[in-house]
């Protein structure tokens, strides 16, 4: 029996043709390791499953009967998976040659990294600023949806949000990357007790880091290989996607409670006990305002 580098779990619901093109690209880019692929489908109504094993019937694709969220797919998609790495990639991302040949190899060789991601491009050529993230502090938090990290995008003081003081040309650790291209050690996957299954979609990659974190595990951005990530496409609330995105307004709403339910639980888990109990009620009462804000501009 061959050893299997690299096991890629996708979760996916209803985005049939997205998810067509990203295994293509796989197989058509992904030469030099051996790898297997399992699709978790998160009960689609757009004939996800019966076109993926009519495509791909060779690859794992296992329809669930119900939505069960990102976390608990994820979780199905480890329960099988045979590789010495484990890659968490969005439906809505197109691999490029070498570049998880590149991946693997760079975890090889930094025997300290639980996780590491690469660079991500949107459309636009811009990096998703989801894959390179500080903890959300309430400092960070506050300084993020104020506004003043944008106006001093390079400030190690305003910008913690997002990390802007580092140079994204060069390898380096961050805080938390995004669940999109996420790659795993399976030991430190292990440690950290891989997804947090309260987390429905949203939060739950800062949540894995932040666990992997506790564990003594470092994770790395490496901006010297790249994919494509359209964003978004299964939620349907992030402007990238917004022409693309077959989400209907249920799913929008669903995964607007979904993303600020994932705040309050991260600040529930991780710093309830560590900042005084005014400014966790301030925090609980912005999240609440801004949840207020999204489901109104739906």
């Amino acid at each position: 029996m061959r050893r299997i580098d690299l096991s890629i779990i996708i979760v996916s619901y209803n985005t049939k043709e997205l998810t067509v093109e990203c295994i293509q690209s796989i197989i058509d880019n992904v030469k030099g390791i051996n790898y297997e692929i399992i699709v978790i489908d998160n009960n689609s109504k757009d004939g996800s499953p019966e076109c993926l094993k009519k495509y791909f019937p060779t690859i794992h694709t296992i329809a669930l009967t119900e939505n069960l969220g990102f976390s608990k797919a994820n979780n199905r998609g480890v329960k099988v998976a045979k590789g010495r790495y484990v890659l968490f990639l969005n439906s809505d991302t197109v691999v490029y040659p070498g570049a998880l040949e590149h991946m693997v190899e760079f975890m090889d060789t930094h025997e300290d990294a639980g996780a590491a991601t690469c660079f991500l491009k949107m459309p636009n050529g811009k990096l998703d600023d989801a894959a390179h993230r500080g903890f959300p502090t309430p400092w960070r938090a506050f300084c993020q949806f104020s506004g003043l990290s944008t106006i001093f995008s390079k400030s190690m003081f305003l910008n913690g949000y997002h990390m802007g003081w580092k140079d994204l040309d060069k390898v380096h650790e961050i805080d938390a990357l995004a669940g999109a291209f996420m790659l795993v050690r399976r030991k430190a996957g292990e440690e950290a007790g891989w997804w947090d299954e309260d987390y429905f979609f949203y939060g739950e990659d800062i949540d894995f880091c932040y666990m992997l974190k506790e564990k003594g595990w470092k994770v790395y951005f490496v901006p010297t290989v790249s994919i494509l990530h359209y964003k978004g496409a299964s939620g349907g609330i992030k402007k990238e996607t917004k022409l693309i995105t077959k989400a209907t307004l249920e799913t929008k709403r669903r995964v607007t409670d979904s993303r600020f339910e994932a705040m309050r639980i991260f600040y529930k888990k991780h710093y309830k006990n560590k900042y005084s109990p005014l400014v966790y009620w301030l925090v609980m009462k912005a999240v609440d305002m801004k949840k207020s804000l999204a489901l109104r501009s739906i």
